[in-house]
């Protein structure tokens, strides 16, 4: 009988006890025993018999008696009216039938025997857990406490043994799953009659019982738990790599089936359960097929998928047995996750050998995912501090294996890459690395560098290693760095970063301009009235509405477009760091330079000035327009959220840097001797009139001397270049915080640059321009590069002084200054077009696409004339049309 049943309701056949098979063992024992029968006197042993003695008392059990042997192999009963060949009249003989069975068991008793005592001996002879029987006589089920004589059972009575049914609660998950895999096998031993359909019909159907929104996490683990335990997966794999006609397509189409459903019907939380169901898939596909193999790398890029966010146990171990805690479930373990890191990194090995170089997408990825919890579960180890000991030592409560592997993954992967990196600097100059598949490089070498965090001394090497290939490695973040990403692993090596890789990184954090021209931000604003009637427009806008870009015109005039908003962001920006307005204050040593001024307060709006001059500033860098301004440095290193140092200050005051620089590197003990003559307190203008401040309470009573001075210069400091101009850079700020989004963001932007990166991306190519760079990115529309007009146009040029040149090129493109690299950095080439208009006319141009027109003039004085029109300011300013 099943006492488990699983599958069915319908029980199996009952054991029973072979009646004569026990008589005939018990006969034999009898003529041989040396021990007396307690309950039959003429059994006792010859010197040890007395007629008189008492029988034995009731309670005896007649079951343990040895005259009662074991059965091992039970055949059909005999008759129930054979009867032993003794006879004891107090002894009751009667019957125990398995219900839907021929055969019985024949067993004895005393009428004050508990029925327990007959419980056992069923347990002993026919192997069912007492907690599993059940005794029914007369229709009712008999209690274990109840004597014999209590249940009424008399000579020949007829008990029946049934088994207690434990029906499984998910029935139909039973079959069904059974059902499933007897058509796996039919199928495997190459029968014909079994429609393949049926097979994914089936799965289906266990799958729409299991992977419901609504389903329990209990009932889900049972449900997989019946999947795993009448080996389903390796019923399917199986099926993956049968020879016959079909199968490999069925179990292909049911095991995707199986990994997809439950990622898009189930939650992420209960999809994480069926980790252990994936990994069994994969540990079967990778025993069977190629690890190149579709389906093995589907399965194992799903379960990359589940495990990248779990906490990982050690096999039969769990985090409480080596001191550990583990936020979720260890539904897998760190060395059923590890093999596939070895798998993968070994794989990518391979790759980085080809003469391409060319990693697979898919294994990066997986390479991470599966990186990702195996290096968590590594620093929640015991005593692992901040990094592990190189050589690595043994004390380690775990993972010894993995930490050793691990180390070397790293230091062969990372020569790998390397040496690639050095051939594909090789490349650089031929542009030979087109197609050579370096997109992967830096997903690999984040991967690489967060290994080497676990190891004493693995990132000095991690980074010695880059530095040797820098040129690369910028190539690498300026063409695959994509925006959303996370660089916060390379944002802090800025001197292994050139501009061009730092600014890229910069812009990364700054919001992107929606291309949608309905939900622009529309400006119309007079020239005469720029300042005010911009700030109306920016400062009290929502910041949304002005990420999502911006529609610019100005009064009375026709143009319109990218090459008017180009020339308001310049306009503007003048106007805010012009000295006249008091906002900002030029540096002594750089009149380029800005600070904020302390004394801005004379103007009531002030502070929402600034905070204005923070959102264009942004905006034009987002538009990546260069204003011609820069940022002080002491001003840059606020923006960063860092500390104003004495060398900040050089620019801003020339003359405080030089008297502080002279204070700390003065002779102790000519300070001590009061030769300088200084307390702490700073003497500030304020409004045309002189104001001491002490720079602590009581200040103007402590004398500066050889052991305060330093703390003199940092306070001294601080109110000149913070203190005093704190509310103007925290709206400045506040400002360019509502544009890049974050404050946290607006800090790494500054932090992610050096000033001069900043100089070059506000203020443009300080560079005088070139003719010849100029002449490389123009390009043609009506005109050949061989007319006489397109040769004298050039030539001309040639002949223009500088400030001629800045003009003309603010005619064609409205640009006052090109971005760092030239004309290399505009966002596209510049054009010339042949017009129909008359040789009479001046050119005109398009300066949204950087388009200069002009008709076919006659001779080169002609052409001169006209250009040397266009290059007076008072015409070249704001003459472009749409």
């Amino acid at each position: 009988m099943s006492f488990h049943h699983h599958r069915h309701h319908q029980p199996d056949s009952h054991t029973i006890i072979d009646f004569s098979r026990i008589k005939r063992k018990l006969d034999d024992y009898e003529q041989a025993s040396d021990y007396y029968d307690p309950h039959h006197p003429a059994k006792m042993h010859k010197d040890t018999y007395n007629p008189n003695s008492p029988p034995p008392s009731s309670s005896a059990h007649p079951f343990h008696h040895p005259y009662l042997p074991q059965p091992t192999n039970l055949s059909e009963s005999t008759s129930q009216n054979q009867t032993p060949s003794f006879w004891y009249p107090n002894r009751i003989q009667f019957f125990v039938r398995m219900i839907s069975s021929a055969k019985t068991l024949v067993l004895y008793g005393h009428p004050d025997d508990k029925l327990k005592l007959i419980h056992e001996k069923l347990q002993s002879v026919t192997g069912i857990p007492m907690m599993e029987q059940r005794l029914i006589y007369c229709g009712r089920q008999l209690q274990w406490e109840q004597s014999l004589a209590e249940c009424m059972i008399k000579n020949d009575s007829n008990l029946h043994l049934v088994g207690r049914m434990r029906s499984t609660e998910h029935p139909q998950v039973w079959q069904v799953i059974d059902e499933l895999i007897c058509k796996i096998y039919r199928l495997c031993k190459g029968e014909k009659n079994v429609c393949l359909k049926s097979v994914n019909s089936k799965l289906i159907e266990f799958l729409e019982m299991t992977a419901k929104e609504d389903i329990r996490e209990d009932h889900l683990v049972a449900h997989l738990n019946i999947f795993q335990s009448l080996c389903a997966p390796k019923a399917l794999v199986m099926l993956y790599i049968s020879p016959h006609l079909g199968n490999k397509e069925c179990a292909d189409e049911c095991i995707r089936n199986f990994i997809n459903y439950n990622r898009t019907m189930l939650a992420k939380p209960l999809y994480t359960l069926c980790a252990p169901v994936v990994l069994e898939f994969c540990k079967l596909l990778g025993r069977g097929v190629s690890r190149d193999d579709d389906l093995y790398n589907l399965c194992r890029n799903r379960l990359g998928s589940i495990v990248e966010d779990l906490s990982l146990g050690r096999s039969l171990t769990s985090y409480e047995d080596f001191g550990g805690t583990s936020s979720k479930t260890c539904v897998v373990a760190v060395e059923d996750v590890f093999p596939f890191v070895t798998e993968i990194a070994s794989k990518l090995n391979d790759d980085f050998s080809l003469v391409n170089c060319t990693p697979s997408s898919s294994d990066v990825r997986d390479f991470g995912k599966f990186l990702q919890p195996v290096k968590a579960a590594i620093k929640e180890v015991p005593d692992f501090g901040e990094v592990i000991p190189v050589p690595i030592m043994y004390t380690l409560p775990c993972f010894d294996d993995e930490i050793k592997m691990l180390f070397m993954i790293l230091f062969e992967m990372l020569e790998k890459v390397r040496l690639c990196l050095e051939k594909m600097e090789g490349h650089l100059a031929t542009e030979q690395n087109k197609d050579l598949g370096y997109d992967q490089y830096l997903v690999i070498l984040k991967e690489l560098f967060g290994i080497a965090k676990l190891y004493q001394g693995a990132e000095g090497l991690f980074w010695s290693n880059l530095k040797s290939v820098k040129v690369s490695f910028c190539h690498l973040i300026v063409k695959y760095a994509k925006r959303g990403e996370d660089y916060k692993w390379i944002r802090g090596h800025k001197d292994l970063l050139d501009f061009e890789a730092r600014r890229h990184l910069a812009m990364m954090l700054l919001p992107e301009m929606d291309e949608d021209y309905d939900d622009l931000h529309e400006m119309l604003i007079d020239r005469t009235n720029l300042l005010a009637e911009s700030f109306e427009y920016i400062a009290t806008e929502e910041p949304t509405k002005l990420r999502g870009g911006i529609f610019m015109a100005f009064k009375n005039e026709e143009a319109t477009g990218p090459g008017v908003l180009r020339e308001w962001f310049f306009l503007v920006c003048q106007e805010i760091f012009n000295p006249q307005n008091a906002l900002f204050v030029a540096c002594p040593n750089d009149r380029r330079r800005f600070f904020p001024n302390p004394a801005s307060r004379v103007d009531p709006l002030h502070l929402q000035y600034f905070k204005f001059a923070g959102r264009v500033s942004a905006l034009a860098l987002v538009h990546k327009i260069q204003v011609g301004i820069v940022f002080d440095r002491a001003f840059f290193v606020q923006l960063a959220g860092d500390d104003v140092s004495l060398e900040d200050i050089n620019d801003a005051d020339p003359f405080m840097y030089s008297s502080c620089k002279q204070i700390l590197e003065m002779d102790p003990l000519i300070v001590d001797q009061d030769a300088l003559g200084l307390t702490f307190v700073h003497e500030v203008e304020e409004l045309g009139s002189m104001k001491v401040v002490e720079l602590f309470p009581n200040g103007k009573n402590i004398v500066v001397n050889s052991r305060n001075r330093k703390e003199y210069v940092e306070l001294l400091i601080k109110h000149r270049f913070v203190t005093s101009v704190s509310e103007q850079v925290n709206k400045f700020a506040e400002g360019f915080t509502d544009i890049i989004g974050k404050e946290k963001t607006r800090k790494l932007f500054f932090k992610s640059l050096e000033l001069d990166d900043l100089d070059g991306m506000l203020h443009g190519s300080e560079s005088a321009i070139s003719v010849d760079d100029w002449q490389a990115h123009t390009e043609y529309s009506g005109y050949k590069e061989t007319d006489p007009q397109i040769y004298w146009l050039w030539q001309i040029i040639g002949e223009m002084t500088a400030k001629q040149r800045m003009v003309l090129l603010f005619f064609w493109t409205s640009l006052k200054h090109l971005p760092v690299e030239g004309f290399r950095g505009l966002a596209s080439k510049l054009y010339v077009y042949k017009s129909n208009d008359s040789i009479d006319l001046l050119p005109s141009s398009h300066t949204c696409f950087y388009r200069i027109c002009f008709p076919a003039y006659p001779s080169i004085d002609v052409m001169r004339e006209r250009l040397n029109i266009i290059t007076q300011d008072h015409v070249g300013c704001s003459f472009g049309t749409w």
